[in-house]
């Protein structure tokens, strides 16, 4: 028997009952935290990793990068094809892939396997990011609900990355490395059956076949490009073959993936997606508040431990503040943003991210607590203002059927701000930290070029000098490293003023039309017929097939009174385009 929409009420899993949303909204927060989590975490471990894996210096560079950029080349991929075979699936699966791929890490005894098992994580994350935003999408029709839960999942994302360290600083020091990766499992284990119960599936537009050659295009497009953007931000000249070849290549097979999508009938994106200011606008500003804040995060990591001298663990709970405050953002990000609308938002979030910039200019060789507490909260509260906004509006901007392409486009621009600023701020540091150890007294020329290459490496080179000579290196490339620092800070600071001005281009106030999407009945499957609707009535007629007259009957009642909420209590959203069907079941839930 041929399944055929009819004009039915929202699903229950869906849209149609208030309290499901919420709980479908924790699901997809729980799996973003682990994902955000994994890509911060290990960072704190890869002095004990290395202590017992003794990886060579290539193998431990895969060990770290592998994961960031297996998930970002990854994500139009797998984005797209959950528009395609289900969101709920790829996501699914995509936990499932995590999981597993978490037990290999945690055990791995070579580091050719940890980075296979790292590799592996980037895939689960690429599936995973992407299903997460967009399904958001789906269950939350309503724009104003949909602002509380995209300041929810910012929020959820902010921490993951901020606490990061924190955990793997505190599992590091009372178990062992694998640990940080063994945690992941029963978290998995739990949410797996949790999410294949409670989350809603639904598709995009399924018209013509699924692109598999342009959704591989752009998988080594964007590799290309994180790539060349990390080697660059690790030192490499930007001229050189392994920095040059691979943004050169991975831009154009980007220019080639842009041009094939522009001409097929039925493309992995729609292009004229970038033909809307305010789609354009906020992926912009996504790279820009990335850019800053993990430029910033790092430079900042280095200051506090190698400057003022404190421990990963104290570290990261010195960088607690911005995380609260990146908190606070995202649950008053949906009020204000009714309030101000997006221009405002987006515009004064960079402009108070760069006061906290030009605040943190006063930092000096000498511990400031309380100038580090109210920079970083205000840093935080600015960027996550910023991010919230951005992506609100992007999302905003994108139909139902689009919102995997949408979401992983928003998601590659994340990941390529974040690659950008470790390069861009790295190389200012790196140009403002090095002339300042080329005369210093004392000091072979050998041992000061191998000091300007990092300030971890300085502190080595003026111990094995001892004496006055390296007393004079330890101080003056501790000088130039906070010199350094201020220059990055004032170029950092420029850049967000860059995005202040960018969103001007946003929409002054927060509209909330009635998408065409989500009031008429079409769905994409063959044979679905065309519902009607008036003055925001459902449909009252359609071709139904005749072996399923109950089908008619139960879903004009669920659209009277769904959940048994009264007209005043509970607004009624029309289905949507998409197929969107309750966990574990074939028909609509009545």
């Amino acid at each position: 028997m041929s399944r055929t929409n009819t004009a039915q009420g929202p699903p229950r899993s869906a849209v149609g009952a208030g309290a499901n949303r919420w709980v479908v909204l924790l699901v997809l927060c729980v799996s973003l935290l682990l994902v955000a989590l994994d890509a911060t975490i290990l960072h704190v471990a890869v002095p004990s990793l290395t202590e017992d894996l003794r990886p060579s210096s290539t193998a431990l560079l895969w060990i770290v990068d592998a994961y960031p950029l297996i998930c970002a080349s990854l994500l139009i991929l797998f984005g797209t094809l959950g528009d395609r075979v289900g969101r709920r699936r790829v996501l699914l699966l995509g936990y499932a892939l995590f999981g597993v791929a978490s037990a290999v890490a945690a055990l791995a005894t070579e580091p050719s396997v940890l980075i296979a098992a790292r590799a592996l994580l980037g895939v689960g994350g690429a599936m995973i990011m992407p299903a997460t935003l967009s399904i958001l999408r789906t269950v939350f029709p309503d724009r104003r609900e949909r602002a509380t839960a995209i300041g929810v999942w910012t929020a959820v994302a902010a921490v993951g990355a901020a606490a990061g360290p924190v955990l793997g600083g505190f599992l590091v020091e009372h178990y062992w490395w694998g640990s940080v990766f063994l945690i992941n499992i029963p978290l998995m284990a739990l949410i797996l059956p949790l999410g294949r119960r409670l989350l809603p599936e639904s598709r995009g537009a399924a018209d013509g076949p699924w692109d598999v050659l342009g959704a591989l295009m752009a998988a080594a497009g964007v590799l290309g490009c994180v790539l060349g953007v990390k080697r660059a931000g690790a030192g490499d000249p930007l001229l050189a073959l392994p920095t040059a070849g691979p943004l050169l290549l991975g831009a154009a097979l980007l220019v080639l993936f842009v041009r094939r999508q522009k001409r097929r009938p039925h493309p992995l994106i729609d292009m004229r997606l970038f033909s809307r200011a305010a789609f354009t606008t906020s992926v912009g500003c996504i790279v820009l508040a990335m850019l800053a804040l993990v430029g910033l995060e790092l430079i900042a990591v280095q200051y506090l431990q190698l400057v003022l001298g404190l421990t990963p663990l104290e570290t990261g709970l010195r960088l607690l503040p911005l995380t609260f405050a990146a908190m606070a953002a995202g649950a008053t990000g949906s009020y204000t943003l009714r309030r101000i609308g997006p221009r405002r938002m987006v515009g004064w979030g960079f402009v108070l991210t760069a006061a906290a910039v030009l605040l943190l200019t006063f930092m000096g060789q000498h511990d400031r607590p309380l100038l580090l507490t109210v920079g970083f909260v205000l840093l935080g509260f600015g960027l996550q203002t910023t991010l919230f906004s951005a992506y609100e509006s992007m999302l905003s901007e994108a139909p139902q059927r689009s919102a995997g392409g949408a979401a992983a486009i928003g998601e590659t621009s994340y990941q390529l701000g974040a690659g950008m600023g470790i390069a861009l701020l790295g190389s200012v540091m790196n140009a403002a930290y090095a002339p300042g150890l080329a005369a210093v007294p004392g000091v072979p020329a050998e041992a000061r070029t191998a000091a300007a290459n990092s300030l971890g490496e300085a502190y080595q080179v003026a111990e094995q000098l001892g004496g006055a000579a390296g007393g004079a290196l330890h101080q003056a490339a501790r000088h130039s490293f906070v010199n350094g620092l201020h220059i990055t800070l004032f170029v950092s600071a420029g850049l967000l003023l860059l995005g202040a001005a960018m969103a001007r281009r946003l929409p002054r106030v927060m509209d909330c039309p009635v998408d065409p999407e989500e009031t008429s009945g079409p769905e994409e499957t063959a044979g679905t017929e065309e519902t009607a609707e008036s003055a925001g009535k459902p449909a009252t007629a359609a071709k139904v097939d005749p072996a399923e007259p109950a089908v008619l009957v139960e879903t004009a009642a669920a659209w009277a009174e769904p959940s048994g909420l009264s007209r005043s209590s509970e607004p009624r959203v029309p289905a949507t385009r998409e197929a969107i069907e309750p966990a574990g079941s074939g028909r609509p839930a009545h």
